[in-house]
């Protein structure tokens, strides 16, 4: 039991009070003056977070301006169309989300002892991946209800889609389900390139099956059937999108990485009583 402790130590930093911390850096009866020395903890920011966090910012205020008032009008949807810039984005968010947690699951299961940043980069991208996705059937109903007359048809598509979002909704669960780091880290990836099987058969279920749901506007060969303002709307929603993408992704990782680094070290505290409890008096 302790060699498993002692392992998933190693792969998350190691957690020190912050008294502790401060205590490292000023010796005792240093002056008042000396306090200023002091290392300061500053959570799971950077200034490289900071500076995506407010370019994210702008682009939302930018993606606001173009999708409501510069873009104009589809002269069949009229202002339904709007919905597009949020709707459009937040699937292709939750495609790339999910395919990142299939790629990191891949990384951390081709080689025994790879670091568990893989398994938590994995996670983080799917609970991202599930808000976006979550974003993705709200506007789309709204938008179904507009255009179609209805807020839900179990069309190929929509039922695809809503299969996906509930599979990466059970991911999440199992990662929660308990034991080392290790064990989470191999069942969860497994389960995360099972569950990226599910991409592809919801982007060409508009191509194999007959559904409500139009098929693409952009296609790879070039093919657009949009232009002017609302294809550069529906980019800056893009780019929005990812951005603020990165920024979570970054974000929850570093917090996946100190629950570890306290339950890793929770479990060392819990392991060093016990010992002496069975030590001789």
């Amino acid at each position: 039991m302790s060699t498993t402790a002692n392992t998933a130590s190693t792969d998350v930093p190691p957690a020190v009070p912050t008294s502790n911390a401060a205590d490292l850096t000023q010796p005792s009866g240093a002056p008042p003056s000396a306090k200023k020395t002091r290392r300061r903890t500053s959570g799971t920011g950077t200034r490289a977070t900071r500076v995506l966090g407010i370019s994210s910012l702008i682009g939302l205020v930018w993606l606001v301006a173009f999708g409501l008032a510069f873009s104009p009008a589809d002269y069949l949807q009229k202002q339904a169309v709007r919905i597009m810039y949020i709707h459009v984005p937040g699937a292709w968010l939750a495609f790339l989300a999910f395919g990142v947690t299939a790629l990191c699951s891949g990384v951390y299961l081709s080689k025994p002892g790879r670091s568990l940043i893989w398994d938590r980069f994995a996670g983080a991208s799917a609970e991202i991946g599930v808000v976006f996705m979550a974003v993705t059937l709200v506007t789309g109903s709204l938008w179904g209800r507009l255009t179609w007359g209805v807020y839900w048809q179990w069309d190929a598509l929509l039922t695809t889609t809503a299969f996906m979002f509930v599979t990466y909704i059970g991911y999440i669960a199992v990662r929660n389900l308990g034991g080392t780091p290790q064990a989470r880290a191999k069942r969860s990836a497994v389960l995360g390139l099972v569950a990226a099987l599910e991409i592809p058969l919801v982007h060409f279920s508009v191509n194999w099956w007959r559904t409500l749901h139009q098929k693409a506007t952009i296609t790879p060969g070039g093919d657009t059937k949009i232009g002017g303002l609302m294809l550069f709307s529906l980019m800056i929603g893009v780019v929005v999108f990812t951005m603020i993408y990165a920024w979570l992704l970054i974000h929850r990782q570093r917090v996946l990485a100190m629950r570890d680094a306290v339950e890793a070290h929770g479990l060392d505290r819990a392991l060093e009583e016990r010992r002496h409890e069975g030590a001789p008096r």
